[in-house]
């Protein structure tokens, strides 16, 4: 399906802004996406960008990037997700080619040392709100087996930090899959009734 080159334009402009702007990483950039294509243009629903969110997380390579596919996919098709991937990539690339320049001036220059660690405090800060707004998504939707998983995972993260996060989503996955497959069978059964 073709779509207007307006919605490839916008696809590549946010997400090239996005990504110049933004330092902290993808958990920074990933409500930024949600603003501009939830909340700003409406391309997107809440909970689908919660589900591409979970999908980016889970998917080997940086969240930002693999956010940006499967938003870029799921408005415009494949030359949407290069489009976002272009518009992704291309930020970070230039200003590291840039820095690397100069990088020994970087490297000892106290005001840019300052100035990143200042950021570090407005990354965090960021990624706070990030979990606080996806929490709230979650408690929304009132199921108990949501809440608990949010809580236990969270327990777990506190209570075995070197736990590999590995298990933790292969955990959540199985009881995922039971959790669907019985109320699956519940359906069926109802339905014969």
């Amino acid at each position: 399906m073709k779509h207007p080159v307006q919605t490839y334009w916008k696809l590549f402009s946010s997400t090239f802004l996005l990504s110049t702007f933004t330092f902290g990483g993808g958990y920074v950039i990933v409500p930024l996406m949600k603003k501009r294509f939830v909340d700003d243009l409406g391309w997107l629903e809440e909970q689908e960008m919660l589900d591409l969110t979970a999908i980016a997380q889970s998917a080997p390579g940086p969240i930002a990037v693999n956010a940006s596919i499967l938003v870029g996919y799921r408005v415009a098709g494949a030359p949407g997700a290069a489009l976002t991937i272009l518009g992704t990539v291309l930020p970070p690339f230039l200003i590291l080619s840039a820095v690397s320049l100069f990088y020994e001036a970087f490297r000892s220059n106290r005001i840019v040392a300052a100035l990143l660690r200042g950021m570090q405090a407005g990354v965090a800060a960021v990624i706070c709100s990030v979990v606080v707004d996806m929490a709230g998504s979650v408690l929304k939707e009132k199921k108990v087996l949501s809440d608990f998983l949010m809580a236990a995972v969270f327990l777990v993260t506190l209570l075995l930090p070197k736990l590999n996060v590995i298990w933790i989503i292969l955990a959540c996955a199985g009881l995922g899959v039971a959790a669907a497959l019985w109320g699956a069978r519940r359906n069926r059964e109802a339905g014969k009734k």
